[in-house]
């Protein structure tokens, strides 16, 4: 008996936040979602940051529908106001999701998709094209192996594919060949690679939240050992920037981080290289020598480590035989590059969107969460929420609801918790640090960076809708 292309699973590619929230929405549709993840547990990619506590609270960081397939077997959302860790969210939310039965059938660890195409058709082959379902084919412990679906969701994200630290996207010489000594994203050097950064002279490169991250890290561990050093490099000219604006910031969390750099860098216990270009590493024994231009200047950094945190970037490799169309500059669909351009806006600024935006040529094929932004750093896991949301609506049939976009995203952030997990008892993010004249943690911050303040008042009410990951 022959099954209607209606009647087969929908294909889900990662088991991270959005993955899984697209997984949800599906059964809540009545559809059956297979859902693959290389990793070997869900959340995986959370895990290798599973030490660094996100900016917004749990009650911003569940889906909808994954959270009412969770209460419906007697799940319990953890505290609303609390700040999680990548390690909670997986511990707490997505195992537990991925445990729901629905879900759980359908679910493959430790398989790595190869390859994604039309059943019988390749890239060029137009007939019946639109009407012909996929193959999915994976690769597990015991092999390779194909599945026919109806439509493909890819929430595979960014996290495995790290820009390297050249200023013009490429790894510079002897990147590659140094790897144990060169570390991306945010390792736990304060937990699991403390021997490998304590005492130690360390180069963090990058300018975002990421950075302050492990730059703060490596601070703590150098209050333990003294021999401990951090030289922070930015790439643009001055700190001007970072404070004025990935520092500015109204959640919390954020703002906490940028009054500790702030801080350090006014106690010179960070050593800051500004307008900063690597242009080779040299290996000798255990250290490293990087040789950079620093504000205009030749400069050999000499240091035991590295630690680029320069962003992200998508892999398009297995998607060759689908006609994906991908925006050169931004590397996101073409009607949601000119939205999310980091160029132009921050990630309060990006307009609400759904499946118009994240269309492709490839009917019933899309590209949803971190992976859908291509380049741009400004993704917030609430917005893949709301993606995935209007993208199984579409591959429902429910064209109306697809194109009811649902998520506003004002610029402000959430102001609803303290940097220390807890409800605040003052308005964005608990009082002020005795040191800035200011009402609050998001006043002070704002100040910090030249601003009037953040314009807080009892008449204002800051709580919204936003997250991200780390």
């Amino acid at each position: 008996m022959m099954i209607s292309k209606n009647e087969l699973p929908v294909a889900v590619i990662g088991a991270g936040p959005v993955g899984l929230a697209a997984a949800a929405h599906l059964v809540a549709r009545n559809l059956h979602p297979i859902v693959f993840e290389k990793g070997e547990s869900v959340g995986s990619a959370l895990l290798s940051w599973g030490h660094v506590r996100v900016f917004s609270p749990w009650k911003y960081n569940i889906d909808d529908a994954a959270c009412a397939l969770l209460e419906r077997g007697g799940w319990k959302a953890p505290a609303p106001d609390y700040l999680p860790n990548g390690r909670e969210i997986v511990e707490d939310y997505l195992l537990p999701l991925a445990s729901v039965a629905e879900i759980a059938s359908g679910l493959k660890l430790g398989a790595t998709v190869l390859a994604v195409a039309r059943d019988g058709l390749d890239k060029v082959s137009s007939d019946k094209r639109d009407n012909t379902p996929f193959v999915v084919r994976y690769a597990d412990a015991e092999g390779e192996h194909d599945v026919v679906v109806q439509a493909v969701i890819d929430a595979s994200g960014t996290w495995s594919q790290p820009n390297p630290i050249g200023l013009n996207g490429l790894a510079v010489p002897g990147e590659v060949t140094s790897s144990d000594l060169v570390s991306y994203g945010i390792p736990d050097v304060i937990g699991s690679r403390r021997a490998d950064y304590l005492g130690k002279r360390t180069l963090v490169v990058g300018s975002g939240h990421s950075a302050i991250n492990v730059a703060l890290a490596l601070m703590e561990l150098q209050a333990s050992d003294p021999k401990t050093e951090v030289l922070w490099a930015l790439r643009h000219h001055g700190v001007e920037r970072l404070l004025g604006g990935g520092l500015n910031d109204q959640l919390p969390e954020r703002g906490a981080l940028g009054l500790a750099a702030k801080k350090a860098m006014d106690d010179g216990r960070l050593q800051m290289l500004t307008s900063f270009s690597a242009r080779t590493i040299v290996r000798d024994g255990d250290r490293l020598v990087v040789s950079s231009i620093v504000n205009g200047t030749p400069r050999d950094v000499e240091v035991n480590r590295v630690v680029v945190t320069t962003g992200f970037r998508a892999d398009f490799s297995f998607l060759r035989e689908l006609r994906v169309d991908i925006d050169p500059t931004v590397e996101a669909p073409p009607a949601l590059a000119p939205l999310i351009d980091p160029n132009f806006h921050s990630c309060g600024t990006v307009p609400p969107h759904g499946v118009e935006e994240l269309k492709h040529p490839e009917k019933d094929f899309f590209i949803v969460g971190s992976k859908s932004y291509g380049r741009a750093p400004t993704f917030l896991m609430k917005t893949g929420y709301e993606q995935v949301r209007s993208v199984v609506a579409e591959i429902a049939g429910d064209h109306v609801a697809a194109r009811q976009v649902q998520l506003v995203l004002p610029e402000t952030g959430v102001c609803s918790a303290d940097p220390g997990g807890k409800p605040s008892s003052a308005c964005c993010g608990g009082p002020a640090p005795a040191t800035v004249d200011a009402c609050c943690v998001a006043d002070a911050v704002a100040k910090v960076g030249g601003q009037a303040g953040c314009g807080c008042g009892p008449e204002i009410d800051r709580s919204i809708r936003v997250t991200e990951g780390a």
